[in-house]
């Protein structure tokens, strides 16, 4: 079984951050393991408080994960501080993972700045050269490029710009845009586009960590990139069409829709 790591916040509500990756994972059929580096007081309404975790616990968590049990692949959701975003780069630096997804979380849906705007620059300096790919959608494209993104065109000359700070490839998540949901891959010389039609639902919950670590699962099993991507895209896409009206507010999506229409629990 292939054992995937995600290095991220902790939402209490079970829909985004750690709890969503290690749905995510177990749906994928992959081994979840996690490294906390934030715990969210937050639910469908909103986020409400975060407690960031020391450094050295942070660095200790790794580092138990590392000695005993081999990773065949590392997401990185939520960062929040200068020296979390140090710490981290500096573990992975040493145990070297090959296949590192890089989801720059910043900016809640409800409007929470998850990233202290003094990590930002520390993030695309440390965090970015170690990935294998970089997951934002346009609100952290346009934090990152300094650009406005309103059309396929601009996502394309801002997957180039992200392109540039080091990552080997970007998916820049179009799911922002008024027309139909498309993403784009770029890999430093060619674009890939991987389109759904819009889904008519407010319950969107945890989407971007649970794409990037469905993501991770399936580079972690061997799929080549595009068909990484592909299959990631298919993943979230039903896992929307069936999200959950959970809470007063935005929902989460369902992940294990199709392991539980296999079984029979639903229809």
């Amino acid at each position: 079984m292939k054992k995937v790591l995600t290095i991220a916040g902790s939402d209490c509500s079970g829909g985004a951050g750690i709890q969503a990756d290690l749905k995510t994972f177990s749906a994928h059929g992959v081994y979840g393991m996690s490294v906390i580096t934030a715990v969210t007081a937050q639910n469908t309404q909103g986020v409400f408080a975060v407690q960031d975790i020391s450094r050295d616990v942070i660095a200790k968590q790794i580092e138990a994960i590392f000695e005993d049990i081999e990773v065949d692949g590392v997401k990185i959701g939520m960062v929040s501080q200068v020296q979390t975003i140090e710490v981290i780069s500096e573990q992975l630096r040493r145990y070297k993972p090959q296949t590192i997804v890089v989801d720059p979380v910043m900016v809640s849906k409800s409007g929470y700045h998850l990233l202290n705007p003094e990590a930002e620059s520390t993030l695309i300096k440390e965090l970015l050269p170690l990935a294998m790919i970089v997951t934002p959608n346009i609100p952290e494209a346009e934090v990152m490029t300094k650009m406005s993104i309103n059309t396929l065109k601009q996502m394309e000359e801002a997957s180039k710009a992200i392109y540039q700070m080091g990552a080997k490839n970007v998916l820049l998540k179009g799911g922002h845009l008024e027309d139909d949901s498309t993403d784009i891959l770029y890999d430093g010389r060619e674009f890939s586009y991987f389109s759904t039609s819009r889904i008519a639902t407010k319950n969107t919950h945890g989407t971007g960590c649970t794409l990037s670590s469905a993501l991770t699962a399936n580079l972690a099993l061997g799929y080549h990139l595009n068909e990484a991507v592909s299959r990631a895209k298919e993943y979230i896409t039903t896992a929307i069409q069936h999200s959950l009206a959970i809470g007063k507010g935005v929902g989460p999506t369902h992940h294990f829709y199709e392991l539980y229409k296999k079984a029979g629990l639903i229809e």
